[in-house]
């Protein structure tokens, strides 16, 4: 993701208005086009002149996690990382439900995958503010968690499968204060299981 001491926003795994209807390129637009982008842009000033300025993004993270003074440079950091795994947990023909080892191991974790559903939207409902809620591997088991702002699971030594964005940027332009309108369409019908799958261990 390092290019000339440059941390890069990567490209969109798809187009603009792709997920549309469940996700707007309005949405898109502001989301990835500004929000997403201006985290990159203000890591790379926040960088430039530091000993982070070639590390790759995911060392970046590790490296200031924690630490008071790059408190700036971790939520950046976080942030934009974040958001590039947001958008490839998403796909214009996802939702529905996941098949193979995945679905074992989410039925052998949760008991059924309507329990796993139902405890991922609760921790997407409950983060209360800004944040994230996520599919994680800790060991052998799956689990749901919800981080606040910035905090993302790779600083803990546990896998991320799967993240759904809960900060309001995420959804007011579609849904305004509806926040469970909006995880209940990404969960139904944008969710990209192969690329969960993909992040298993």
């Amino acid at each position: 993701m390092s290019n000339k001491n440059q941390i890069l926003q990567p490209a969109l795994p798809y187009a603009e208005n792709a997920l549309e209807p469940v996700i707007s390129v309005k949405t898109i637009g502001f989301h990835y086009g500004k929000h997403h982008k201006a985290y990159v842009d203000n890591l790379n000033k926040l960088i430039s002149e530091t000993e982070f300025k070639d590390l790759p993004l995911e060392e970046i993270i590790k490296k200031t996690a924690g630490k008071k003074d790059h408190t700036g440079i971790f939520n950046n950091a976080a942030q934009a990382w974040n958001h590039t795994f947001f958008w490839k947990s998403l796909a214009s023909n996802g939702g529905g439900k996941p098949s193979g080892v995945l679905m074992k191991r989410i039925e052998e974790s949760f008991g059924s995958f309507d329990d796993f559903l139902k405890e991922l939207t609760e921790a997407a409902m409950t983060q209360f503010g800004s944040g994230w809620a996520w599919l994680v591997q800790d060991g052998n088991k799956l689990k749901v968690m919800k981080t606040p702002n910035a905090e993302t699971p790779l600083t803990m030594g546990i896998e991320p499968l799967l993240t759904i964005d809960v900060w309001e940027h995420a959804y007011y332009l579609d849904y305004q204060n509806k926040r469970p309108d909006y995880v209940a369409a990404v969960l139904d019908k944008l969710i990209n299981w192969e690329f969960v799958a993909s992040n298993l261990k």
